[in-house]
C-alpha cells in the first residue's frame, strides 16, 4: 500500500515560487477504492486534521492503505503515515511511518530541523536513532502531496515540461521527476470531470514495466483532488479511483452528473 499513498504524492504539478491559499482545509478527508486487475484490493483514505506541536498549531494529516476481503489472505496490508505540518511554510514538523505489508514491517518517528537541514529518524523496531542531512524544504511521504497542492502555476504548464520534488523515504532523500501530459475529461461515478494528466517517471525492472508506468488524474479545480491512478506493474496492473470524500474547500466541479 505504500506504493499507493506513494502515487497520491504526485498528483499536482508546480513551478517552486510563492504559495497561493492553502487548496484544502481542517476536515477534509477523501477515500479510494484499490483494484489489482479485476480484483477489489483495498482502501487508501486521508484526512486533515487540527493538532498543537510546541504551542504551534498545525495541519496533522493522515493516511491509511489497507487490504480487504479476499485481498487479505493473500497479502494483508495495514498501513499508517501521519505528518504534522506548517501552516504557514508548508513544512513538515514530523512524521509518524507504521507500517505492515505481507509481513514486512516498519515503526519509524522522524523529526524535521529545517534550520539546521536535518532530520532525526527514530526506528522503534530496531530501538535506533540517526540524523540525516537533508536539502531545504524536504518533505515526508504525506507532506509531499499537500505541499505540492499549494503551490501556484500549476495551470501553466505545458504537455512535456517537468517539476521535482526532495522527499525523505527510507533513510534517504529522494528526488522524483513529475511529467504533465495534458487535461482529459473523464467519467467517474461522480459524472463528468475535467482533469489534468501526470505521470511521475519511476524506476524500472523491480516492481514498473516502464519509466511512465504511472498515469495519475487530478480535478482541474483549485481543490486539485486525486480522481484516478493507474499503474503498469511487471505482474497486472493497479487501478485506483476516488470513491468518497468531504470537507473540501472549493466546490468540487462536476460537468456532467
Amino acid at each position: 500500500m505504500k506504493k499507493i499513498i506513494l502515487l497520491l504524492i504526485f498528483i499536482t504539478a508546480v513551478s517552486f515560487k510563492s504559495p497561493k491559499e492553502d487548496s484544502y482545509t481542517v476536515g477534509e478527508w477523501f477515500r479510494f477504492r484499490i483494484h489489482y486487475g479485476f480484483v477489489n484490493a483495498g482502501y487508501a483514505t486521508l484526512e486533515v486534521r487540527d493538532a498543537s506541536i510546541n504551542d504551534k498549531n498545525v495541519f496533522h494529516v493522515i493516511g491509511r492503505g489497507y487490504t480487504t476481503g479476499v485481498s487479505k489472505l493473500f497479502f494483508n496490508v495495514n498501513d499508517l503515515y501521519e505528518s504534522y505540518i506548517d501552516k504557514e511554510t508548508g513544512n513538515p514538523y514530523q512524521f509518524v511511518r507504521k507500517i505492515n505489508e505481507g509481513g514486512y514491517t516498519k515503526n519509524q518517528e522522524g523529526f524535521f530541523n529545517h534550520s539546521e537541514n536535518n532530520i532525526l529518524v527514530k526506528d522503534y523496531k530496531h530501538a535506533t536513532e540517526k540524523t540525516v542531512s537533508i536539502p531545504k524544504n524536504s518533505q515526508d511521504i504525506l507532506s509531499s502531496f499537500y505541499y505540492l497542492r499549494n503551490y501556484q502555476n500549476i495551470d501553466k504548464m505545458k504537455p512535456g515540461e517537468f517539476v521535482a520534488i526532495d522527499m525523505f523515504l527510507d533513510d534517504t532523500i529522494t528526488k522524483f521527476r513529475l511529467k504533465f501530459i495534458g487535461r482529459e475529461d473523464i467519467t467517474t461515478k461522480f459524472g463528468l470531470i475535467s482533469t489534468m494528466i501526470f505521470r511521475p517517471l519511476v524506476q524500472t525492472g523491480r516492481i514498473f514495466k516502464e519509466e511512465e508506468s504511472l498515469t495519475v488524474w487530478i480535478s482541474d479545480d483549485d481543490n486539485k483532488l486525486p480522481i484516478r491512478i493507474k499503474a503498469n506493474l511487471l505482474v497486472g496492473s493497479i487501478k485506483a479511483d476516488l470513491e468518497a470524500f468531504k470537507g473540501l474547500k472549493y466546490t468540487f466541479k462536476v460537468k456532467i452528473k
